[in-house]
């Protein structure tokens, strides 16, 4: 687990219309602030990774869809400097993932159909505030391929 990374399991309301799926309140243990709320579509087998905030936090849910969330903790002074968190993440496991400020992460699109990440950031987004790095083509040792166990 890296230092400041957080999951939450999230509620899911079912009935005969459909579902209602909670993320994020003001009043969770865990909420910080608000800044923005976006949503990413992945298409199936895509990447799209890596990137890091210097400032936001990240807190993701998967509302649609199945992605595989992996982090790499990079930063100099954190106790789990060096660790990787793989987790796959949407409708069969439906979970709040909070990411602190300056944790690669990234994510790929799992299954036949495309995926919905919703992200609750606790500052508006801004490019002079956000690193970008190649997913292939890095330091970090991770590889996105899909791999048969």
């Amino acid at each position: 687990m890296i230092d400041g990374v957080l999951i939450h399991p999230l509620k899911q309301i079912p009935d005969e219309r459909g579902k209602i799926m909670h993320m994020l309140r003001e009043d969770d243990p865990h909420f910080e602030r608000f800044g923005e709320i976006y949503f990413s579509n992945v298409y199936p087998g895509v990447v799209k990774a890596w990137h890091y905030h210097k400032e936001m936090t990240l807190n993701y849910a998967v509302i649609y869809g199945t992605v595989k969330l992996v982090l790499f903790d990079d930063r100099e002074d954190s106790p789990t400097r060096n660790e990787l968190m793989e987790l796959f993440i949407g409708e069969g496991n439906y979970v709040l993932v909070k990411v602190p400020p300056k944790v690669w992460n990234g994510f790929k699109g799992i299954g036949l159909n495309h995926s919905i990440v919703a992200n609750c950031a606790t500052i508006p987004h801004r490019l002079d505030e956000i690193l970008r790095m190649d997913p292939f083509e890095n330091h970090i040792p991770y590889r996105w391929d899909l791999i048969h166990r």
